[in-house]
């Protein structure tokens, strides 16, 4: 690589920085001199030769947008004179071709996973509770109090006694900023070894809005309770709410009819009291602790790993760097009969030809089709659309049109066929490259992508996020290795070798995969998962980008 720029694909006319260049620095492209025009940013792109008003911008082999006026060869691609732009797409029943990469180094390791009955496995074994509506909230988080600070699931311990510390400095008359924040020290105790956690979906529906909403809701709330890595479940119901228990129940039901988990059901107007609602929930659960406590990992061979792919605080490095790694990564799983989910239809916006011509049918591509031109429209009705996709954030660090922005999003997937188009909440069953219909939106990606069965989430990301997920642990990845340094706390993984040209795409793409394997099998703990990094918002169907 180049230590100064790249050309992502042999079909782009523009170049990326790799690192910050001067206005009037003369680049070597192919023997070719080009000045720069303007001071480029490390990840901003420049163009590589004249453009005229309407041009196409093309970068990783496709449109990402069109010049807003004349350019010279040299200028550095901005907000202003670039607009998103994106070619047609549609079903070309194109043949498939795709050469799987070697897999000889993986093809007989095993992951220690949970076991379920449905023939899935879990990479950790959780309790969960779900509120059916928002009212449960506050009981729920006296629960959460209650259970994580004495079963030793807590991380708030030397924040907690940081605070009795400014107390004690306080009543002394000390200066504040002389108090410091200690280690935490010895790990907790856990009094149940096996379970790796409890976990809490509160959530502000369940009753007011649309009954649809309410419908929706309850088939992701089933979607977790059926998920492979929750163990038992314990239901907080008002009583009253659109969500009723039983439709919820039948839900579950629905997902799989033959659940078989422990699972508790308290509804607080049928309680005499909050006090005795909540002592009956922790006494029950904890039964269900005791029952859950007694399942162990087993091997299980690497075809039983699903893995989400997603990005979030995206920089111009995410399509060069972490993406492409994690898309080789996902490209392994694949070929050794594991799933892959990729998610986050607006950010596949440019995209989609690629996408439809690798699907494994004209079903699938036109479902593909169907979702995104349904979503696309709902976003035009509301006065928005896909182009306005890119946060402040991103377009600082270089994607500054949402088309740039896909391309670089779509690498996490890799290169193999597409298996199955999945709507939201919808379950991934076959083996292989699996879309699944979810917002751009960090948060409610992973979400949707846990809901459809990801017992691994891969989150790259190059300006830093602490999200999580309640039941999925999150990997987090970072793009430049300044991130990894900075925020070290949050990252697992750095691929910043690949832009400085220490480390291959592939070579980072197998680190990836064998450290998944570690993380199925508990060996190691991902940083989200360590910080209680637990996010979760249900998607209303409405539009977010």
């Amino acid at each position: 690589m180049n230590a100064s720029i790249l050309q992502v694909n042999p079909k782009d006319n523009v170049l990326v920085a790799l690192h910050n260049l001067k206005k009037g620095q003369v680049i070597d492209w192919q023997g070719k001199p080009i000045e720069l025009f303007s001071d480029v940013p490390a990840k901003h792109k420049f163009t590589i030769g004249p453009l005229q008003q309407g041009d196409p911008v093309i970068m990783y082999g496709v449109t990402v947008g069109k010049v807003q006026l004349s350019l010279p060869a040299g200028e550095l691609l901005t907000t202003e004179n670039l607009k998103h732009a994106a070619d047609p797409y549609g079903f070309r029943n194109v043949k498939l071709e795709w050469e799987a990469p070697n897999v000889d180094k993986f093809r007989e390791l095993s992951f220690q996973g949970y076991h379920r009955s449905d023939g899935r496995v879990g990479t950790a074994n959780y309790w969960l509770f779900i509120p059916t509506v928002f009212c449960e909230n506050r009981n729920m988080d006296v629960i959460k109090e209650a259970l994580l600070n004495e079963l030793g699931y807590s991380v708030t311990q030397k924040y907690k006694r940081y605070t009795r510390d400014l107390v004690s400095a306080l009543e002394k008359g000390e200066d504040l900023l002389t108090v410091q924040l200690q280690p935490s020290g010895a790990p907790n105790h856990r009094v149940f070894p096996n379970v790796d956690g409890i976990k809490f979906l509160n959530h502000d529906g369940g009753c007011g809005g649309i009954r649809q909403d309410s419908e929706i809701l309850g088939k992701l709330l089933a979607a977790y309770a059926n998920h492979p890595n929750v163990g038992g479940i314990t239901i907080l119901s008002l009583g009253c709410q659109h969500l009723q228990t039983n439709d919820l129940l039948k839900e579950i039901k629905a997902t799989n009819p033959q659940f078989d988990k422990p699972l508790y059901v308290f509804e607080q107007q049928q309680s005499r009291s909050e006090e005795e609602l909540i002592t009956e929930a922790i006494r029950t659960t904890f039964k269900g602790l005791q029952e859950i406590n007694q399942l162990k990992r087993a091997p299980a061979s690497l075809d039983k790993l699903c893995i989400g792919v997603k990005c979030g605080g995206s920089d111009g490095f995410s399509g060069i760097s972490a993406n492409p790694a994690v898309g080789y990564c996902a490209d392994l799983v694949v070929a050794l009969g594991g799933k892959i989910l990729l998610a986050e239809f607006p950010e596949l916006c440019g995209a989609e030809q690629d996408l439809i011509d690798r699907s494994v049918d004209e079903a699938t591509a036109r479902k593909f089709i169907h979702l995104m031109d349904s979503y696309d429209a709902l976003a035009h009705q509301s006065g928005s659309g896909f182009y306005m996709n890119p946060s402040p954030g991103n377009i600082r660090d270089g994607l500054i049109t949402d088309a740039i922005k896909s391309a670089g999003a779509a690498k996490k997937g890799g290169n193999s066929p597409v298996v199955d188009v999945l709507d939201y909440t919808e379950q991934a069953t076959k083996p292989g490259l699996s879309l699944v219909c979810t917002p751009g939106n960090d948060v409610e990606a992973t979400t949707g992508k846990a809901a459809s069965g990801a017992t691994l989430i891969l989150f790259t990301t190059g300006l830093g996020t602490p999200t999580g997920n309640p039941v999925c642990p999150t990997i987090k990845l970072s793009t430049n290795s300044a991130l990894a340094k900075r925020m070290g706390d949050i990252i697992d993984i750095d691929t910043g070798p690949i832009i400085t040209g220490e480390k291959s795409i592939q070579q980072m793409g197998e680190e990836i995969l064998a450290y998944c394997i570690k993380a199925a099998s508990g060996e190691v703990i991902p940083k989200a998962v360590l910080l209680n990094q637990e996010d979760f918002i249900p998607w209303k169907r409405g539009v977010s980008l």
